[in-house]
């Protein structure tokens, strides 16, 4: 079977600025993502939970990605200008995709 070479790109960011990363992607052209949450991990800060919260204020999401090679940069710079200012940490793995069209 073919597969196409492609960028999954995982940008992690405190749940009250999704709808701004969605919405600086979205102009830089990325037009496809999923919305995971985030229940709990550990960082700089220490260890923390969703547990317990009441409003997703001071929670965590993952925006994932997977774009076409030649469309990362944009992407990158455009998610950049969002979590440089905030709680967030962007990862790039190479990945293969079966139907290309669709990113």
């Amino acid at each position: 079977m073919q597969t196409h070479k492609a960028k999954r790109v995982v940008i992690t960011i405190e749940a009250i600025m999704q709808k701004r990363l969605t919405d600086t992607i979205e102009e830089a052209g990325v037009t496809g993502y999923s919305i995971l949450p985030v229940l709990g991990g550990s960082g700089r800060s220490g260890a923390w939970t969703r547990e317990g919260q009441v409003g997703r204020a001071s929670g965590m999401v993952q925006v994932v990605c997977i774009i076409r090679p030649e469309r990362l940069d944009d992407l990158l710079d455009a998610a950049f200008d969002v979590v440089e200012t905030h709680i967030g940490v962007v990862t790039i793995t190479d990945v293969e995709v079966l139907r290309a069209e669709r990113f």
